[in-house]
């Protein structure tokens, strides 16, 4: 091994990740600020992602990414020293040495991995409507159920849940003989009505919606056990950060149900994470693939929340490294915060691509030894060019590189070796069976039949009468044992308190009276106030 290979990773802070007239080195440190990786179908984008996550999990950074042809699998299994792989280590300096490292599957489908589950309450109105394709009206109507469940202590878990909520507020019989029904339910629908006027029809297009997404696989991904993001964040015995891999080949034929999860999992980790500061290397980076498919369409209050959790969670010691075709695919409020930058070939053979190569090429800062824009089409495949961020935080000029060789296996494993890793997995048998808990389905039906208490007066205490708000707001204080996705009445209290000030206060400042607080109380109610502000992705 030479003296440049054995500095590979974290022994001087830097990922070495290609070599040309210079070298490029990923600084480790700034490695928080984001980035960017594109270029054309073939060019090597995927080969990139995977040279720089081996680089941050040797560095002991846990890394989370997307596999959208099941070609990142091979990152798991022990490299082959192939020629012309070790051909291109040779002329950079390097002693090809095989690596692979640990891994861990999964899939939203939980055929290919551990399933990954939500709950509908995690989730929250924004991206559910985001997900459903609904339009302003009918996202108004979510709202109103979402807060008439928070209001009424009805956890929602699963489909069947926000089914039978949505039904409960405009009841979808009124037959002779369902008087009982509409009984139990008269409080809800009136509720409902005191935020506006919440039509059959409305309702009727949302349930339509519902069953689109079912049919897509959504009903797979509500659920429980809900995702601990925590498991994410793990190294295995040699120090190494653990690899994640979404299994994404059959999600992504549901593109905007695809785009939501994974900006469901950006948004939860910025929810979750205290602040961090400036470290020596970051907690976790967040591979982004097919980026394009979380800006297409997306409504103004959805691009502002984007941009604001990609700002923000940069302090919690999080990457997000953005993958696409063109920088251009990327909005320019969000481009501007990428600052390192992977750009493999693309191609001009029309008016339209010479102009995004015209434009991809000012995203760099110049170099006066390259004509940027020429040398962006005449890239081979495995040649980028690069520009990472520097000690000062500002960008290095563009050099082109030839990106070295991966460690581990190029290419897919078999299924044979996936059940292996699976079989072996640290979180084997946490999340590979669905639990089915009490929720608002069932307490509706409870009250159909005249059996549950209604909301006027909880029998536990939890909620109603000024004693019950009290004694919540305590223990929302002090700590409770609510499970993630359910809110005590004390913890509705305090995001309801948030709305009220983030309704008055104009847009940004609202971020930062949240940011503000929690940094100044650090419990649960600062966690719920930036839930109103920031979080407001999920519970606006």
């Amino acid at each position: 091994m030479t003296a440049q290979d054995s500095k590979l990773g974290d022994t001087d802070g830097k990922i070495f990740v290609g070599k040309g007239d210079e070298q490029a080195w990923l600084t480790l440190a700034l490695a928080n600020r984001h980035g960017l990786v594109t270029g054309a179908t073939g060019t090597g984008k995927t080969v990139t992602l995977q040279v720089m996550a081996e680089g941050f999990a040797r560095a002991g950074v846990p890394v989370f990414a997307a596999d959208i042809k099941g070609d990142l699998s091979g990152i798991s299994e022990v490299g082959e020293p192939k020629d012309f792989i070790v051909k291109r280590a040779t002329e950079m300096g390097l002693n090809f040495q095989p690596d692979q490292f640990s891994t861990v599957f999964w899939d939203v489908f939980g055929e290919q991995g551990h399933p990954v589950r939500a709950t509908v309450t995690e989730m929250g109105p924004l991206l559910l409507a985001r997900m459903l394709d609904l339009n302003e009206v009918q996202e108004g109507v979510l709202n109103v159920a979402f807060r008439v469940a928070d209001d009424n202590g009805l956890t929602l878990i699963d489909m069947k849940d926000l089914r039978a909520l949505l039904d409960a507020i405009v009841p979808s019989t009124a037959k002779k003989g369902a008087d009982a029904e509409e009984d139990q339910f008269a409080a809800i629908r009136k509720a409902a009505q005191g935020f506006g006027n919440v039509t059959k029809a409305t309702v009727g297009t949302i349930q339509r919606q519902l069953l689109v997404l079912e049919n897509q696989g959504g009903t797979s991904f509500f659920g429980e056990p809900a995702l601990t993001l925590k498991d994410f964040m793990k190294t295995d015995r040699d120090g190494r950060g653990m690899v994640n891999i979404l299994v994404a080949d059959k999600l992504l034929q549901s593109p905007r149900l695809y785009a939501t999860f994974l900006l469901w999992m950006l948004s939860e980790l910025f929810e979750e994470l205290p602040e961090a500061g400036d470290l020596s290397k970051p907690k976790l980076v967040f591979f982004f693939d097919e980026a394009h498919l979380l800006f297409n369409d997306a409504p103004k209050a959805l691009m502002d929340k984007i941009e604001q959790v990609v700002r923000l969670i940069r302090s919690k010691g999080v990457g997000v490294y953005f993958v696409t075709q063109n920088p251009v695919d990327v909005p320019d409020r969000v481009l501007g915060q990428l600052g390192n930058r992977v750009q493999h070939a693309l191609r001009a053979f029309t008016p339209r691509d010479q102009k995004a190569v015209a434009a991809a090429a000012q995203t760099f800062r110049p170099n006066p030894k390259l004509d940027t824009t020429k040398v962006i089409t005449e890239l081979g495949k495995g040649e980028a060019l690069v520009s990472f961020l520097e000690g000062n935080g500002t960008p290095s000029m563009v050099e082109r590189v030839m990106i070295r060789p991966p460690s581990a296996r190029i290419g897919s494993i078999t299924p044979e070796e996936r059940k292996a890793i699976m079989a072996a997995s640290p979180v084997k048998g946490k999340y590979d069976t669905a639990v089915d808990s009490e929720s608002a389905y069932e307490m509706l039906q409870k009250r159909i039949a005249g059996t549950a208490v209604t909301a006027d007066g909880p029998a536990d205490g939890s909620g109603g009468g000024i004693l019950g708000q009290i004694g919540s707001i305590v223990g929302t204080i002090f700590g409770t044992n609510v499970k993630r996705g359910r809110l005590s009445t004390g913890q509705v209290i305090a995001r309801d308190v948030t709305r009220s000030v983030t309704n008055q206060v104009i847009g940004g400042m609202a971020a930062n009276i949240g940011k503000s607080v929690a940094g100044q109380l650090g419990g649960s109610i600062g966690r719920t106030l930036v839930r109103g502000a920031l979080g407001g992705l999920l519970r606006r």
